[in-house]
C-alpha cells in the first residue's frame, strides 16, 4: 500500500484502502436505502420492545413485598438466562432441520467449535448484562417505575459516544443535539423525584441513586455496543446460535454470582425458587423475551433505534403505574415526553443525515436512488466499503493532471 492506495497483485489494478472512515459512510449509504421488508422488521421490533420495556418496571414493582425483594434479584436473572438458553436451543433445531441440502451443518461439531472460537467476545456483554440485571432490581428501591424508564434512556446519549469511538458510527450536528434535547427532557421529568429525607444503603437517597444512575447507565450502554459489534461481526453465524453462546455465558456468570451469596449468607439461599411468587414467574418470561427480542435489534437493526423506542414505553409505563399503583402523572413528566419525542423526531427526520465530507474542494453526491438493490440481510459492510473506495477511486481519475 502506498499513499494510501492499494494494489492488485493479479491484475495490478489500484483501490483506494479502506479506511474506518470509509467503513462509517458504507454504513450511512445503507440506511439510505433500506428495503420495505427491513421497515416492517424495524416496525416489529420497536412495537414489541415498548410492550416488554413498559411493562418490565411494573411487574418489578408488583415484585416487591413490603418495599423490599423476598427473592433473590440473582436467582431471578440465572432463570432468565437458563430460559432464553432454552429457547435459542429449541430454535436451532428447529432451523438445523429446515437447512437447505449443501448447506453448513448448524448441529455438527466442526461448526460449533469454530462458532464458539469467533463468538468469545460475546461473553463481555454477558457479564456486563449479569451486573446490570442487578442493579435493574437496586434502582426500583429510589425510584417509580416511570422514574426508572426515563433514567435508562440516559443511556442514548453514552452508547452515541460509544458507537463512535469503537465502531467509528458517525452523527451530524443536528442528531447530537437531538440527543442533547432528550437529556433536557429527561431532566425535567426527574425534576422532585426523590422524595427528601429519606434514606437506603446507609446513604442520603439523593447521593445512593445518582450513584446507581452512573453505574446503571454506563454499564448496560457499554453492553449494548460490545453485543452490537460482537453479533454483526459474526454476521453470517446463525443468531440463534451466537444467542446460545450469549445466554450461556450469561447463566454461567449468574449462577458463579448465586454461589458468591451461598458463601456470605449461607447455604438456604442457595434455594433459587425461594420468595417467588406468579409475579416473579411474569417477571422471568418478560426478562427472557425482552433479551431475546434486543439480540435481533442490536444483530438487524441498531443500538440507537433499540434505546430510542425504549422512550416511547415510557407513556405505557406511566400510565400503567398511574393506574395500578395510584402514581401521580405530573407535569414534569408530560414536559419530559413531549420533549423526548421531539428529540426523536428531530434525530430520525430525513434533514439530519450524515451527508459525506468534502474531498479535493468538491462536494461528492450522495447516489440515494442507488441502482443496485440492497440485499434482504441487514447489512454488507465489506461491499460498502469497496462501492465508497471505487467512488474515490473514479474520482481521483477524472481530476486532471496540473503541469509541473
Amino acid at each position: 500500500m502506498k499513499n494510501g492506495m492499494m494494489e492488485c497483485s493479479v491484475c495490478h489494478s489500484k483501490l483506494v484502502s479502506p479506511t474506518s472512515k470509509t467503513v462509517s459512510r458504507a454504513y450511512d449509504r445503507y440506511k439510505t436505502r433500506v428495503s420495505s421488508k427491513q421497515r416492517a422488521l424495524n416496525f416489529i421490533l420497536v412495537v414489541g420492545d415498548c410492550f416488554l420495556v413498559g411493562l418490565q418496571p411494573i411487574l418489578v414493582y408488583m415484585s416487591k413485598v413490603d418495599g423490599s425483594f423476598k427473592f433473590s434479584p440473582i436467582s431471578v436473572n440465572f432463570l432468565t438466562e437458563v430460559t432464553k438458553l432454552i429457547f435459542a436451543i429449541v430454535m436451532l433445531l428447529l432451523q438445523a432441520r429446515h437447512q437447505k441440502v449443501g448447506e453448513k451443518p448448524l448441529l455438527s461439531i466442526s461448526t460449533f467449535v469454530q462458532a464458539a472460537r469467533n463468538n468469545v467476545l460475546l461473553a463481555v456483554p454477558a457479564l456486563l448484562y449479569a451486573i446490570n440485571n442487578y442493579l435493574k432490581f437496586t434502582m426500583q428501591l429510589y425510584f417509580n417505575p416511570a422514574t426508572v424508564k426515563m433514567l435508562s434512556n440516559m443511556k442514548v446519549l453514552v452508547i452515541a459516544v460509544l458507537l463512535k469511538i469503537i465502531m467509528r458510527r458517525r452523527f451530524s450536528i443536528i442528531q447530537w443535539e437531538a440527543l442533547a434535547l432528550l437529556l433536557i427532557g429527561i431532566s425535567v421529568n426527574q425534576l422532585r423525584s426523590l422524595p427528601e429525607g429519606s434514606t437506603a444503603l446507609g446513604l442520603p437517597v439523593a447521593t445512593g441513586a445518582y450513584i446507581c444512575t452512573v453505574i446503571f447507565v454506563t454499564v448496560p450502554s457499554l453492553a449494548s455496543v460490545y453485543n452490537e459489534y460482537a453479533l454483526k461481526s459474526q454476521y453470517d453465524t446463525s443468531i440463534y446460535l451466537q444467542n446460545l453462546f450469549l445466554y450461556g455465558y450469561g447463566a454461567i456468570f449468574n449462577f458463579l454470582g448465586i454461589l458468591g451469596t451461598v458463601i456470605f449468607q449461607g447455604p438456604s439461599s442457595f434455594d433459587i425458587l425461594q420468595g417467588h411468587s406468579k409475579a416473579t414467574m411474569l417477571l422471568i418470561a418478560n426478562n427472557a423475551a425482552q433479551g431475546i427480542l434486543s439480540s435481533f435489534f442490536f444483530k438487524y437493526a441498531d443500538t440507537i433505534l433499540k434505546k430510542y423506542s425504549s422512550t416511547v414505553a415510557t407513556i405505557f409505563t406511566g400510565i400503567a403505574s398511574a393506574a395500578l399503583f395510584g402514581h401521580t402523572l405530573t407535569m414534569n413528566f408530560l414536559l419530559g415526553i413531549s420533549i423526548v419525542f421531539i428529540s426523536m423526531h428531530q434525530f430520525f427526520s430525513s434533514l439530519s443525515k450524515v451527508r459525506d465530507e468534502p474531498q479535493n474542494g468538491k462536494l461528492e453526491p450522495i447516489d440515494v436512488h442507488d441502482n443496485h438493490k440492497a440485499k434482504d440481510s441487514f447489512i454488507n459492510m465489506a461491499a460498502g466499503v469497496n462501492e465508497e473506495a471505487s467512488h474515490r477511486v473514479e474520482s481521483i481519475e477524472r481530476q486532471p493532471l496540473l503541469p509541473t
